[in-house]
């Protein structure tokens, strides 16, 4: 576990237990005392060991002081929730209550309401009636009620409450973490790329964060007049030449750099990333006399414009990006930062939001190139087996820089499988298998006059992974794609003779989506050519329905998704928007608005 590198705390869950407030000589409430706080008790067990922040440590939760049978005992919780910092809740009853007396009425909360199945108390009367009110204030609820009754005396929470609930905190955490932080464009709009384009008002609104600006040229003057902790640079250089494996140069023989030029060039990039980590979240062991630079813009994820005023005259940020993405560094085990690539703002919220839910390093990556099996057979003579041949067909996932290098999948599960690892379980083997996986390329010149070393690896592994995207639309506002799928290991020569059709040393990996036989999700060739931009975030596992819970809670509609139909959750006022699940959800999200309008 890590201390936090941002200002401001992590986002604390509170468990309402709720009840009936009758006394009189039967003492109704009496007789309920023990499995309601039972149930409480039992919700903040399962957060605790379930959930963690995204430096590792566990959640925080807190429990109202009492049950909550009238207003006055509403009250105090709502105190305590404020002194404790609450941001998320979660109320949990067996039986009947008094709903618009017992309900959190915090229109700041992300609020969700476990009604306990059983026949001895009403309890689903309470939740639907508490759900309904919740509606009628405009205050969304997500509600939780267990498929099968359960007895009066029952003590594990059943499994499909279970799965909703860590659905809801794992969304809820993520989506609380971002108030109050930032994201920081290093540069500003990329080759004319509409994502690297700042909307302020879209991240103030519906992520409660703020945006901060720095000029690239702030990296040279740092490099110039030594606003850098040079202990920490001459490590991560010592690191870099150890285990950073140089590979083949693809340009003209008469346009390759001197020894002594590439060494240069690798000095100048491990200095833009220590320079560019103090930018994101400061340095308090800066000289003294930089402590204005040592505070740090407070920054949840970052962008760095690039190409081409950067890249036509300096190194490329390739290695500050690749590495600075992935699960470590000269100081082992860390928690993954997010740099975009050409400051693609849209694409680093994507990757932000993945990280925040599943603590794992993301991948950034071009949807580059849609695979048919007849193009395959035309150029390699290969027949497409497998995840490849159910997709009809996969997708070319490539980019110079941003992809973490855990993307290759190159540590191993305790059954030997690739996969992309929570950055607190990476251990020193697994970071030597990454690195061992990787070889670092002097930039092809053409792309990058400048110079610079691009990270090339491929994905070897067939892993579950969830590719998405948020896009912005005049008129419309922020919408969201999911496509939920698998990485595909290839034979080395039918990679080898695609992957060379483009450029060859930069990371790869090819995907193949889920298909479900109908719209977008026809066939890969349909995902591609439905995929709303030119970039996509990719986090390891299949985490979709988690990404639709986090974007009703941020009032983003998904446009596009292969996540079964059982597997969504959101508010139970989205309900009354419809009947199909996504109309549903365009028309809830306008109603409701940006979580912080």
């Amino acid at each position: 576990m890590a201390a936090s590198r941002l200002v401001g705390a992590y986002p604390v869950i509170g468990i309402r237990p709720t009840i009936d407030g009758r006394r009189g000589a039967l003492d109704v409430r009496g007789s309920l005392e023990e499995q309601t706080m039972n149930m409480a008790k039992a919700a903040a067990k399962l957060f605790e060991e379930n959930l963690r922040y995204s430096n590792g440590e566990p959640v925080k939760v807190v429990i109202a002081d009492t049950t909550i049978g009238r207003v006055g005992e509403t009250a105090a919780c709502a105190e305590k929730f404020r002194r404790e910092g609450v941001d998320i809740t979660v109320t949990v009853t067996p039986c009947w209550c008094y709903g618009s007396e017992t309900m959190d009425m915090d229109p700041h909360t992300i609020k969700a309401v476990w009604g306990f199945n059983g026949t001895e108390r009403p309890g689903a009367v309470y939740l639907a009636s508490v759900l309904a009110t919740h509606a009628q204030k405009g205050l969304p609820a997500f509600g939780i009620y267990g498929h099968d009754v359960c007895g009066a005396d029952d003590t594990d929470i059943p499994a499909d409450v279970r799965e909703k609930l860590l659905r809801f905190g794992r969304a809820a955490v993520a989506t609380a973490s971002m108030r109050g932080k930032s994201y920081l464009q290093i540069g500003s709009i990329c080759m004319g790329i509409g994502g690297s384009i700042i909307d302020s008002d879209f991240i103030e609104s519906y992520l409660g964060m703020r945006v901060e600006s720095v000029d690239e040229v702030e990296i040279i003057r740092r490099m110039t007049e030594g606003v850098y902790d040079q202990a920490e640079y001459e490590k991560a250089l010592a690191w870099t030449k150890e285990y950073c494996k140089e590979g083949f140069d693809t340009n003209p023989e008469h346009l390759q750099k001197s020894r002594e030029q590439k060494d240069s060039d690798w000095e100048f990039v491990v200095k833009m990333m220590v320079i560019i980590k103090d930018l994101m979240n400061g340095n308090k062991n800066l000289p003294e006399e930089f402590s204005e630079e040592a505070i740090g813009h407070n920054a949840l994820a970052a962008g760095f414009q690039g190409q081409r005023q950067w890249t036509d005259f300096y190194p490329n940020c390739d290695y500050p990006e690749a590495l600075l993405n992935t699960s470590f560094d000269w100081n082992g085990a860390r928690e993954p930062y997010i740099l975009a690539t050409e400051n693609d703002v849209l694409n680093g919220l994507g990757m932000m939001f993945m990280k925040l839910l599943t603590g794992k390093a993301q991948i950034f990556a071009d949807v580059r190139t849609y695979w048919s099996p007849e193009a395959v057979k035309k150029a390699t003579g290969f027949e497409l087996t497998g995840l490849a041949k159910e997709s009809d067909g996969f997708i070319h996932l490539i980019n110079s820089g941003a992809a973490c290098l855990d993307g290759s999948g190159a540590a191993k599960d305790e059954n030997g499988n690739g996969v992309i690892k929570q950055w607190w379980e990476v251990t020193e083997e697994d970071q030597k298998a990454i690195m061992d996986a990787t070889t670092w390329h002097y930039a092809n010149n053409g792309y990058f006059r400048g110079g610079g070393y691009s990270s090339r690896f491929e994905t070897k592994a067939e892993m579950p992974v969830t590719m998405i995207r948020l896009n912005l639309v005049k008129g419309l506002g922020p919408v969201l794609q999911i496509a939920e799928g698998w990485t595909v290991n290839l034979p080395e020569e039918v990679s080898d003779a695609l992957w060379k059709r483009t450029d060859y040393t930069w990371p790869c990996t090819w995907f193949a989506p889920r298909i479900t036989g109908k719209g977008a999700f026809r066939s890969a060739y349909d995902v591609m050519n439905n995929w709303g931009a030119n970039h996509g975030a990719i986090s390891h596992g299949h985490i979709g329905a988690d990404v639709i819970t986090m974007a009703s809670m941020l009032r983003i509609p998904v446009c596009m998704h292969n996540v079964p139909e059982e597997e969504i959750f959101r508010p139970a006022a989205w309900n009354a928007f419809g009947e199909d699940k996504e109309g549903q959800d365009y028309r809830a999200c306008a109603t409701y608005g940006p979580l912080y309008k």
